[in-house]
């Protein structure tokens, strides 16, 4: 007896689209998730919490793909963590981005020949805010193309007035506790834009340029003279030393002597320093205090003066010489030609491919300057954000990564914080006319006729302060008491020291702040994040680095609109990997789409068919092929539990997608086909099964790809009345969880070897020249012996069989190696094929291998060919040849074959 579908199968099955089109329905299934509150946190909430924080774009930027790499794998641990019960606030925000967005509003102005020196600060930051206010939301929109459940009430941009606040308060904190002062060091420093830069803002290229042996001292060889070499000829303006290496003993004799420098006139001494390396050029090094940060090390150990040669344009300044007012590159041009003509030039090397940091946001070659910058004392504050880790109170994952952090907190230079900007923070330090200095915070104003320092502080000043700051800091807050500190930071591992070290020197510095002291914090650990996950950089599929300059890359909103936001978040989640980079192009991101397509059919399918979840029938009346996909879906779901927990996305969506589309649609649907065709009982029973196993993968699926799975899951839980009996959303769905039931190994069993006799059939029937829709008669001997009786309706089935009659007689058998006991298949194909035409195509490829391996025998018998060819080329040339001996043995032996049945 069969069974039919249930006549209301059809419908829910219709009220599905007979294809999947994402841009027809992601839209409105995100806009729909916002409205119903889904992503927004109860702090009331009694539920454990669960919170990250968005690492801040830039309010300029666009989404890129490693934001969208970022937010993919952020979006994947708190969709998940909704389903597993726990209270979650992933928390959104934009970074001002200093000079990024100043650039960006100056470049404006100057279309209309203006400058911001036309407006004056105030009407600057007035033009800046309109700008933000105009065009600085655009990636939001874009994080909502990508399916980012952020708590978008809780939005925060790092000059809003209670973030201000946060960082004026903190600024005061650090500054009373002598931790901020104010000096002359050395800086990146950007001529364009006339600020000093971080380090992270610098990008450091090889360039071709020239290195120029210079003599200093007397022209006379028998009088006292050195060689230096430079690839900075302009700076030798400012040199105040020749340093050379104490135990070197051509020059041991000058040593505390001076010599005369060739263009200013000035008297220099040569010291001796153990930086210098006698084995490199000369062994001796001029030096700069002022434009070199290794000189200045050597200038404060010797007391060295550090006159500045430039100008914040970088432009030579008061050195008394006729090239005061040079850009710095001409002048590099004008004093080798000098010196040249004083026969002082030794040698010249062109080109000279060397190393020089540029401006990632101007572009051109930064300039080592000794400039006034206010600067953080960072000594306690990185040990802290140190032992943090070693004490195991920050996990870090890869823990292959620790140490380059122990050896970045461990030997962290003091941190510049000052900027020559507008846009920004400005520094909440203010100057009385008789030289007093005062540090003014929040509630506090600064006394009359004091004039506020002019500069703005770094950008990462402010973001460091984010994962609390955010959360109402410096105040006590509901947020702070419930979500902080935050579970997780996810972010790459390049600025691993740039943001995180920041967050978490200053999380540690405020952790006995009563704002933070209570409830979660209060009980837990004193940090900004309980565990760190570093991920890669996202390359091309040719394992390039992403680049817009260099036109690498793909905008993953074309990925979005082409292949659909599931396709694409799938494919970089199923790429991440711990401390590893990614490189995904598009056969990736068409992988990824049809997994979707294939989700999207099977689940079209089973709603036909009448799948529903429900409660499952005891497992003493199920097949072995339920047994098995409940037993496989329950070890999966571990193994995915398992990844996720340690941050292995790659590992954790490899396993779903090899289960969903090898193991469920490719076997289980398969064989529940054949189920539905037996008893009313059996396909009511193959329904729950199925409609379980489904429902299962979608809620597994969702934090990877939640639309579709939104789609379908919303169908499979409505029932015919157009009841939804699962909910209201996949999004508030609970996570699968253990089933508890013991594994029936004996089923798993069974159904292996049921796929290999099965796989191993068609394989056989493709070798007989039989076409996918032939059905042909064949004997099974010895499926009893090996225990596979009850999967003979399955067997016959799928491998395309019908019962052997009377008189059949087999032309061809196969014998297929089981668990248990070998399974002879015999098959009578005779009247099944076109022997003539069969005959053509094998004789066709025949020739088509026997010319392959003539011509690989020719060539692996050259010795000429052989004493020349690389050994990986004569190796892939012996594989070919091994190849084509075992197409030609095939043929061979299936053309008697042929001839033989041509012959009855």
């Amino acid at each position: 007896m069969t069974s039919a579908a249930p006549e209301n199968s059809r419908n829910r099955a219709d009220a599905l689209p007979k294809s999947w089109n994402p841009g027809d329905v992601e839209a409105e299934l995100y806009e729909g998730w916002v409205a119903a509150g889904y992503f927004h946190a109860d702090t009331s909430s009694d539920k454990p919490p669960y919170s990250i924080v968005l690492p801040p774009p830039n309010v300029t930027g666009n989404l890129h793909m490693g934001h969208a790499f970022d937010h993919t794998l952020m979006d994947l641990l708190t969709r998940r963590k909704r389903m597993q019960g726990f209270e979650v606030l992933w928390l959104p925000g934009m970074d001002h981005a200093g000079i990024a967005t100043q650039s960006v509003v100056e470049k404006q102005l100057a279309v209309d020949g203006k400058s911001k020196e036309d407006f004056g600060r105030e009407l600057f930051i007035d033009k800046v805010w309109d700008w933000k206010r105009e065009s600085g939301g655009a990636i939001q929109g874009q994080m909502r193309r990508l399916g980012d459940g952020v708590d978008w009430a809780r939005d925060r941009f790092t000059m809003d007035d209670g973030l201000s606040r946060a960082v004026q308060t903190i600024f005061k904190r650090l500054y009373d506790a002598g931790l901020i002062y104010r000096a002359e060091r050395l800086v990146n420093w950007s001529p364009v834009l006339r600020t000093a830069i971080s380090d992270v803002e610098v990008k450091y290229e090889d360039v071709e340029g020239e290195l120029v042996s210079l003599r200093y001292g007397s022209l006379d060889d028998d009088e006292p003279h050195v060689i230096v070499a430079t690839t900075r000829v302009e700076t030798m303006l400012g040199d105040t030393a020749v340093a050379v290496h104490p135990e070197d003993e051509r020059y041991r004799a000058l040593i505390g002597s001076t010599l005369h420098h060739p263009i200013t006139g000035r008297q220099i001494p040569i010291v001796a320093d153990d930086y210098v390396d006698p084995e490199f050029g000369s062994g001796a090094v001029k030096i700069t205090p002022a434009h070199d940060p290794n000189d200045f090390e050597i200038g404060l150990r010797h007391n060295l003066p550090m006159p500045t040669i430039m100008d914040k344009s970088g432009k030579i300044a008061d050195t008394g010489t006729e090239f005061d007012g040079m850009d710095r590159f001409e002048a590099r041009v004008k004093i080798r030609e000098r010196l040249a003509e004083e026969g002082r030039v030794v040698a010249e090397k062109r080109p000279y491919l060397h190393s020089v940091g540029h401006s990632e946001r101007s572009g051109e070659p930064i300039e080592p300057r000794l400039s006034m910058q206010w600067w953080v004392k960072v000594e306690s504050l990185a040990k802290a954000a140190g032992d943090a880790v070693r004490n195991g109170e920050v996990t870090i994952y890869p823990a292959s990564q620790e140490p380059r952090w122990f050896e970045w907190v461990d030997n962290m230079h003091d941190w510049c914080i000052s900027r020559q900007l507008w846009w920004g923070h400005r520094i909440p330090i203010w100057y009385g006319p008789e030289g007093d200095v005062v540090c003014v915070g929040p509630e506090e104003q600064a006394p009359e006729g004091y004039v506020q320092d002019p500069d703005v502080l770094d950008t990462w000043f402010s973001s460091g302060l984010w994962p609390f700051s955010t959360m109402g800091w410096p105040d006590s807050s509901a947020e702070l008491a419930k979500f902080y500190p935050t579970s997780v930071l996810v972010t790459g591992y390049d600025i691993l020291f740039f943001w995180v070290a920041r967050m978490m020197m200053f999380g540690m510095f405020v952790s006995e702040d009563p704002a933070i002291t209570v409830g979660k914090a209060a009980q837990r650990k004193q940090v900004p994040f309980d565990d760190v996950f570093l991920h890669g950089l996202i390359r091309d599929e040719f394992g390039r680095k992403y680049s817009k300059s260099k036109g690498i890359g793909v905008d993953p909103l074309l990925w979005i609109d082409e292949y659909g936001a599931d396709a694409t978040r799938f494919t970089l989640a199923r790429g991440a990997q711990p401390g590893s980079d990614l490189s995904v192009g598009e056969p990736h991101v068409q992988a990824s789409r049809n997994f979707v397509t294939k989700l999207y059919n099977a689940a079209r399918f089973a709603l036909m068919n009448g799948a529903a979840p429900g409660e499952l029938p005891d497992r003493a009346a199920l097949t072995d092929a339920d047994r098995w996909i409940l037993d496989r879906l329950n070890e999966v779901r571990a193994e995915v539990d398992s990844s996720f927990d340690r941050y292995e996305f790659g590992k954790a969506c490899e396993a779903l997608y090899h289960f969903t589309w090898d193991e469920f649609c490719s076997w289980y649907l398969e064989l529940a086909k054949v189920q539905f065709a037996e008893s009313d009982e059996r396909a009511a029973a193959t329904r729950v099964v199925l409609g379980a196993v489904l429902d299962a993968v979608l809620r597994l699926l969702h934090p990877a790809m939640p639309f579709v799975t939104e789609s379908l899951w919303l169908a499979l839980t409505t029932d015919e009345r157009g009841v939804r009996t699962g909910g209201g959303s996949i999004v508030i769905a609970s996570w699968p969880q253990d089933s508890g039931a013991p594994a029936d190994t004996v089923a798993a069993q069974r159904i292996s070897d049921t796929q290999r006799l099965i796989t191993e059939i068609r394989r056989f029937r493709s070798d007989q020249g039989l076409t996918d829709s032939q059905k042909v008669a064949a004997r099974i001997v010895g499926i009893e012996t090996a225990d596979l009786s009850g999967q003979l309706a399955e067997v016959t089935n799928l491998a395309r069989l019908t019962a052997a009659g009377d008189g059949f007689a087999a032309t061809a058998a196969l014998e297929v190696r089981l668990s248990a006991a070998t399974v002879t298949v015999e098959i009578d194909t005779s009247g099944t094929i076109d022997l003539d035409a069969e005959r053509r195509r094998l004789e066709k490829d025949l020739a088509a291998a026997q010319k392959e391996l003539t011509g690989t025998t020719a060539k692996l018998g050259n010795e000429a060919f052989l004493a020349k060819a690389p050994d990986e080329v004569v190796a892939k040339i012996r594989t070919r040849q091994e190849i084509a001996e075992a197409e030609v043995a095939r043929i061979g032996a299936r053309l008697d074959e042929i001839a033989k049945l041509a012959g009855k």
